[in-house]
């Protein structure tokens, strides 16, 4: 059977994360609060009162509209999906193939390698520096060597928590000629997006989603922003009805309670600050700074591995990302409740 499938998918390795019953789930990068229960009545009412039997609109243009809005983007420059990963799938595909090459920064979100391998693309690595800074000019250099026909920048970046500045992302555009994927996913918790330079770059396109900052991560609902140009082309190609009704009911009604929602980053960028002030008193570990919603950490006492079973069998599932290039000795800590933060820090001062 193996044989009918291309070698390139035969190749790829699996993308998948174990279930680990847990007390406190702090290794997906998850929003801790949950949408308020008068939030859920509201959707589910609406939902309830449509047709199940019939399709959502072919081209949802209320929901788009209300995303274009919420992101500071044009109607028809704005694409939605299942979640951004739907969308970064999409755009891989219409871009890379055999005898194309993608530039990415490492250690970044792991699921660009496996869809460029898919594809049979070549990759050009780009380590980030010391402190996990990104090596813009090792970027650009690496896109004019390869001629590269995608740079994908994921800023704040999973899973170190870095960040590209506006001038940074303006100097890769201007500096190369191919395709620049800006994945934004957790660009609410560093206060900063470079939506603006959609206006003079027609190679940018912005993701984001509401999974993050939003707290919508079961409802998979992503968004690409573009040139009106190259999300005409997208939409040509992406699969019909691949956002359903539910979603888009959810994510109009979260955007109309944005007052509600909003608070929640401060308290999570709050939470950020105190625990990672705290980590750093732990002198077995090497906490860095990060604009988004977890935390990377080194630690040298235990191995990443070690420190992953000692803190769930306390009920605390953390990320061990050890594996990822350059983290060897690394684990990475999802932002949680005051209260689960509480705890997680017991529990390291505890077993370190």
């Amino acid at each position: 059977m193996n044989t009918l499938l291309r070698p390139e998918v035969l190749q790829v390795p699996e993308y998948s994360l174990r279930h680990h019953p847990c007390r406190i789930k702090l290794n997906q990068n998850e929003n801790p609060f949950d949408v308020p229960a008068d939030i859920k009545a509201e959707i589910l009412s609406a939902f309830a009162a449509m047709s199940w039997s019939r399709y959502p609109e072919f081209s949802p243009r209320q929901t788009i509209a209300r995303v274009a809005r919420f992101a500071g983007w044009r109607e028809d420059g704005t694409l939605l999906g299942n979640g951004s990963n739907d969308l970064l799938q999409l755009l891989f595909m219409c871009v890379l193939e055999r005898g194309r090459t993608v530039v990415l920064s490492q250690p970044t979100f792991t699921l660009y390698r496996l869809l460029a391998q898919t594809l049979g693309a070549s990759i050009r690595d780009v380590r980030m520096t010391e402190g996990f800074h990104f090596d813009v000019q090792g970027i650009i250099d690496a896109v004019e060597e390869t001629h590269a026909s995608m740079i994908v920048l994921c800023s704040p970046n999973n899973p170190t928590g870095s960040s590209l500045t506006r001038d940074e992302v303006e100097s890769i555009i201007r500096s190369t000629t191919g395709l620049v994927v800006l994945d934004e996913a957790y660009m609410h918790f560093a206060g900063e997006s470079c939506v603006d330079l959609l206006h003079e770059y027609e190679r940018l396109v912005v993701l984001q989603t509401f999974s993050k900052a939003l707290g919508a991560a079961s409802l998979r609902l992503g968004y690409a922003l573009a040139a009106p140009g190259m999300t005409a082309q997208l939409n040509n190609v992406k699969l019909p009805y691949s956002v359903n009704s539910f979603s888009l009911i959810a994510v109009e009604k979260l955007i109309d309670r944005w007052e509600v929602v909003r608070p929640w980053i401060g308290r999570i960028v709050t939470e950020r600050e105190r625990v990672r002030s705290a980590l750093g008193q732990i002198s077995s570990l090497r906490v860095y700074p990060s604009q988004a919603n977890f935390l990377l950490i080194e630690t040298f006492e235990r191995t990443p591995g070690e420190l992953f079973e000692l803190l769930l069998k306390r009920g605390i599932l953390i990320r061990d990302v050890s594996s990822y290039p350059g983290l060897e000795r690394a684990v990475r800590i999802t932002v949680g409740t005051p209260e689960e933060n509480d705890e997680l820090l017991s529990a390291l001062r505890e077993v370190l």
